[in-house]
């Protein structure tokens, strides 16, 4: 028989609230086997190439961290926006996009309302859904990637957020101009459209999917970036957005005041002005990515399927003997860590870094030679 409860006992802990009780923190991509040994890191999609020398120069270079940063980041914010042509008083820096992707939620949803997003979407939208004590809610896939039909059938009276990521993190898939244009179009003027573009830098110029061009031209939709991907500063957490001046000011509300250290934000200064690094690594990685993603199809008897990406990865599906747990095993032995994601609905997944073409010649090896053993 359970003892009564003494109504009038002290409480001796805070009580955590329910929705955040509810969040599975984020995990990051692992760096060790189980062993300890250091592998090579294909599981974080970090740049090859390293960080451009005039932005390592830069940071060099910055003032002792005894001063504080430029709380608003202006000489940043005026380099991003020469660059991409969008007036700085509609950019915003924060501690990497993710900083600003959660204070989005939480500005624009609470309580009782919905956070959208499509199922294999970036898991960073869940906690940033609950986060702020929103219901999460997951559109139905096509094929891994996004669907704007499945998308636009799920939001409600209670939607008030959409996060789309493009290219999507971990499928690698891509929504097109006119279909960004047209899931915009379909939303209601008060849902805000949250493009995530982290990996655009990556996507051909001549593909670019008019994100930036939206949040210039409508008062609902935020773009954000970061500069911890093509531009190798994964290090120093940066990222910005871009939207109307309403909605810059509701993240500005939010936001950590000193939020972007010193050395990044002359280091990132620096990076934007070098876009030849930037090409180089988007040429790098389309050419390394073409000819991994061949070797992957030549094993499609094996039941390996890489899907279409515009990232820096590849999502690799193993539908044959070869399971992705076994995959993952063998690639750690072999030296190389990559992401596996059942937590995410992804078990028979990993998504894999595009690293140098020697780093994914020999993972293509290593996966040949698991495939063939497993049959």
């Amino acid at each position: 028989m359970r003892p009564a409860v003494n109504e009038g006992a002290p409480i001796t802990r805070p009580a955590m609230k329910p929705w955040i009780e509810a969040i599975h923190a984020y995990v990051p991509g692992k760096s060790k086997a189980a062993d300890g040994r250091k592998l090579v890191k294909l599981s974080a999609n970090e740049n090859p190439l390293g960080t451009s020398e005039a932005a390592l120069k830069a940071r060099a270079a910055a003032p002792g961290p005894d001063r504080y940063p430029d709380p608003d980041s202006t000489e940043l914010r005026e380099a991003l926006g020469a660059l991409h042509g969008v007036d700085p008083g509609r950019i915003v820096c924060g501690t990497g996009s993710g900083e600003l992707l959660t204070v989005a939620a939480s500005a624009f949803a609470g309580p009782g309302d919905e956070v959208l997003y499509v199922r294999y979407g970036f898991s960073l939208y869940e906690i940033a859904a609950r986060r702020c004590g929103a219901t999460p809610v997951e559109a139905p896939d096509a094929d891994y990637g996004t669907d704007v039909d499945t998308l636009l059938a799920c939001v409600t009276e209670r939607t008030r957020v959409v996060f789309v990521a493009n290219p999507n993190n971990p499928t690698g898939s891509y929504l097109s101009r006119a279909e960004l244009a047209r899931l915009h179009s379909g939303l209601p003027g008060h849902v805000l459209l949250v493009i995530d573009q982290a990996y655009a830098e990556y996507v051909a110029p001549e593909n670019d999917d008019g994100g930036v061009a939206l949040a210039n031209t409508h008062d609902n939709v935020l773009v954000m970036r970061t500069f911890s991907k093509a531009y190798g500063l994964a290090g120093e957490r940066i990222g910005w957005a871009t939207g109307a001046p309403a909605l810059i000011g509701a993240l500005n509300r939010l936001r950590g005041p000193f939020n972007v250290n010193l050395a990044g934000q002359q280091a990132a200064v620096a990076a934007v002005e070098d876009q030849a690094f930037v090409v180089s690594s988007r040429e790098s990685n389309t050419q390394v990515r073409a000819r991994f993603v061949a070797a992957l199809e030549a094993l499609g008897n094996f039941g390996l399927r890489p899907l279409p990406s515009e990232a820096n990865f590849v999502l690799v599906l193993f539908e044959g003997a070869l399971t992705a747990e076994a995959a993952l095993l063998g690639l750690n032995d072999a030296g190389y860590a990559v992401r596996h994601l059942p937590g995410q609905g992804l078990p028979q997944a990993l998504r894999i870094t595009i690293g140098t073409e020697g780093q994914m010649d020999e993972v293509a090896q290593v996966l040949r030679t698991l495939a063939e053993g497993a049959q």
